[in-house]
């Protein structure tokens, strides 16, 4: 009369099973335990499991071990796993958060171009728009400091399919920059941002430092940088910058803004 199993409980009393969910990529989820809000920007594997790293709205980055039932989504539990590995699959986007062009063949170079101050603001242009920028045929040259920049508009003529876009490292007004970068004609284009180098344009949380250290003025930045934060030699600390940035999440907004108007100022197209 009780069945099989008198002693195998209520079918009320059982859990629930808690459900497993891939962690894509800016999937948004809580940390149950602190209540912790963030996007999955990656995964590290130690010697007491996996971890997620998840990105919060202001940029900070933490790391959680991806327990049973540790997260929640949509105010439910969930148990994080890592994605599924998928052979046929290939990136969406590119570097720089735009849609991927597969099968590219760089586009024959337009005449205008991007001017850049030095070598490591071009690596890193190349690094987070390089795909674009192959896309839309526009190259990217250094100008080797700011001073060279009219002798260089003397010698390349700007003018209709021949325009040029100029970033400028710590552009704020009253300075230098903003004096050397004004009345250039219509087919030239300055933008910046206000770090006094691109490294600063990077943000601390990718490097896993708090900030960038503040280096008295007439001290080679770089070099205080690095004394500093104990990376030995500049080119040692540049090591650690240009490898910390994989795409756009990477740098700060006034470079990513200063960048994408430039690119929208050479490939537009001249009206007849």
């Amino acid at each position: 009369m009780y069945g099989a199993d008198i002693y195998a409980g209520h079918g009320r009393t059982k859990k629930k099973p808690i459900p497993e969910l891939e962690a894509e990529r800016d999937l948004v989820v809580e940390d149950a335990a602190s209540g912790w809000c963030g996007a999955v920007i990656g995964f590290e594997r130690t010697y007491d499991g996996d971890f997620v790293r998840l990105e919060d709205a202001g940029g900070r980055t933490r790391l959680f071990a991806m327990r049973p039932a540790a997260f929640l989504v949509d105010g439910v539990p969930v148990t994080l796993t890592r994605p599924k590995s998928r052979a046929a699959a290939t990136p969406t986007r590119s570097a720089s958060g735009s849609v991927r062009v597969e099968g590219l063949r760089a586009r024959v170079a337009r005449g205008s171009r991007i001017w850049v101050e030095g070598v490591h603001d071009a690596a890193l242009v190349e690094r987070v728009w390089g795909h674009d920028l192959r896309v839309e045929g526009v190259v990217v040259e250094q100008l080797e400091g700011l001073d060279n920049l009219g002798a260089r508009l003397a010698e390349f003529r700007p003018g209709p399919g021949r325009r040029v876009g100029v970033l400028a490292d710590h552009l704020v007004a009253g300075s230098k920059e903003e004096r050397l970068t004004q009345n250039l004609g219509p087919y030239v284009m300055v933008t910046g941002h206000p770090y006094i180098d691109v490294w600063e344009a990077v943000r601390p949380a990718v490097l896993g430092i708090d900030a960038w250290p503040k280096i008295p003025r007439g001290q080679d930045w770089k070099t205080g940088v690095c004394r500093e934060l104990g990376w030995g030699s500049p080119q040692d600390g540049w090591r650690r910058v240009y490898g910390a940035v994989s795409g756009f999440r990477d740098l700060e907004s006034p470079l990513l803004g200063a960048v994408e108007r430039l690119v929208d100022f050479v490939t537009e197209t001249e009206n007849p």
